[in-house]
């Protein structure tokens, strides 16, 4: 009887860790320079595409509506350190704006008060014990950049490594959580999204090849010129929805979606410095049949490979939901494109719970399958949940909002314990409600509530955030129902 008592009370400490976060894991919360500053041309900030071709074209945002105001962060940022202090997170995750550091892109012309702003917004949370985790780039390339092509133009790695030499020479010594870039083609082979290329099935390896070569740049300038003093670290994040086979005869179509749209950028970084295998090949064999003289997919070359691999500190990822992949036929002689090469259908299932975006569905069990494959793709890379979010339509009482964190973060903890995938931190998507790109603001994902037709964009903490809060506190979640299991 002892023996038993003494073996239960020996378990109970193993049982309830499975519940509780590691005593080093990082809480954080995650925004983006576009979605929530404002400022558009304040004291010197020069134009984005995201500026540029919404005042072309307003009706590219569902409501019509920009960013030119946003959350007015760029006047509030005092506030927003306040409610990221309430909230007790250990980082926060926010981007710079390229154009307010360099207003035309080039290293040539410095704005003294883009680095006045992040300055003190820095200062601000290392004051609060806040870690920054800076982005140096979420999509809002300055528009003289774009006129040159953008990520298509080979010259935009050089340009980008001269950007991040300044951005370490300003704040590196309080910035130690770095990220090169939120990863992501659309508008390189689409026009519903700046900069509006079209060029589908071209434009998006363009934009790869040269996203991973500036980041290769920027890592080794790091390791040249600034980790010794700084001591801090670098990695890239990846958009990490996962593709689940429609039936078992999609498997082979599931993998295919996973490696064009992770392992392209993942591969070269974390796996052997060169695209996926089964994409070079799928690309080049589509390309021959289409006529062209060369694949489609640019190649890297030996000394490329070498200087890509292995260029991080940690595996950044975003992961919001789940699709189910179907492999298609497509007809032979029909026009290049990057659907084309991915020869899958991607839908949900209709039972899946909703949330106000019609791409996001509630899928956790997809958040632990899919850092189960970066561990077993990548030999278990140090990973940070850069973005996990839901939307909804600004309700102060979130309680979907709570359900779906409760759930994802729930699929962590599995992963961390039960399948040893090294999750080192989460950031929850956002702060605030912002501008959700061309959702504009009908989509709402902060844990505070803006409210947008008040031009002091007044503030109110949600339920969500409350519920944050506690989940920081006590550094667990409760146990979980049976609702949210997420057994692989």
């Amino acid at each position: 009887m002892h023996k038993l008592v003494i073996l239960l009370l020996t378990l109970e400490p193993i049982l309830c860790a499975k519940d509780e976060f590691p005593a080093d894991f990082l809480f954080g919360i995650a925004s983006s320079a576009y979605q929530i500053e404002g400022g558009h041309d304040a004291n010197g900030k020069g134009a984005s595409i995201w500026d540029h071709y919404l005042r072309l074209n307003p009706a590219l945002v569902r409501d019509s509506t920009n960013g030119d105001t946003a959350c007015d962060s760029y006047n509030k940022y005092e506030e927003d350190v306040s409610l990221l202090a309430d909230l007790g997170v250990d980082f926060y995750r926010f981007s710079i704006s390229w154009s307010r550091i360099l207003p035309t892109g080039y290293s040539n012309k410095i704005n003294p008060d883009g680095v006045r702003y992040y300055n003190e917004l820095i200062d601000g949370l290392v004051a609060r014990n806040i870690r920054p985790m800076v982005a140096m780039y979420h999509w809002d390339l300055p528009k003289p950049l774009q006129d040159l092509g953008g990520w298509t133009n080979p010259l935009l790695s050089d340009l980008f490594e001269d950007y991040a030499k300044i951005l370490f020479e300003n704040f590196g010594d309080r910035v130690k959580l770095w990220i090169t870039v939120n990863t992501n083609w659309m508008g390189y082979g689409d026009a519903q999204f700046p900069p509006l290329l079209n060029q589908s099935g071209i434009g998006e390896y363009l934009y790869v090849k040269n996203v991973l070569l500036a980041h290769a740049k920027v890592y080794h300038l790091y390791n040249r010129e600034f980790r010794s003093s700084q001591n801090g670290q670098i990695g890239i994040t990846v958009d990490g929805r996962w593709y689940e086979p429609a039936t078992p005869r999609d498997q082979e179509a599931a993998e295919r979606t996973r490696q064009f749209y992770i392992g392209t950028v993942a591969n070269p970084i974390f796996g052997d410095g060169d695209f996926p295998k089964l994409v070079k090949e799928r690309v080049d064999e589509l390309s021959q049949e289409e006529g062209f003289s060369r694949s489609r997919l640019p190649k890297f070359s030996r000394e490329e490979v070498e200087y890509v691999k292995g260029t991080y500190d940690f595996f950044g990822i975003n992961i919001y939901t789940t699709f189910l992949t179907k492999d298609v036929e497509i007809e032979d002689g029909s026009e290049p494109s990057f659907g084309k090469d991915l020869k899958a259908e991607l839908h949900h299932d209709p039972k899946w719970p909703e949330s106000n975006s019609f791409w996001l569905k509630v899928v956790p069990w997809g958040c632990r399958r899919v850092l189960n494959w970066i561990k077993e793709s990548y030999g278990n890379p140090p990973i940070f949940i850069t973005e996990n979010g839901f939307s909804d339509r600004g309700e102060l009482d979130d309680v979907d909002r709570i359900d779906y964190f409760e759930s994802y973060l729930n699929a962590v903890l599995e992963a961390i314990h039960e399948d040893g995938v090294q999750v080192r931190g989460y950031a929850a998507w956002s702060l605030l409600d912002n501008f959700e790109w061309t959702s504009g603001y009908s989509e709402r994902f902060g844990l505070h509530h803006v409210d947008f037709a008040d031009p002091g964009r007044r503030r109110t903490a949600k339920s969500s955030a409350r519920w944050y809060k506690d989940v920081i506190e006590r550094r667990r979640l409760d146990a979980p129902s049976d609702t949210l299991k997420t057994e692989l």
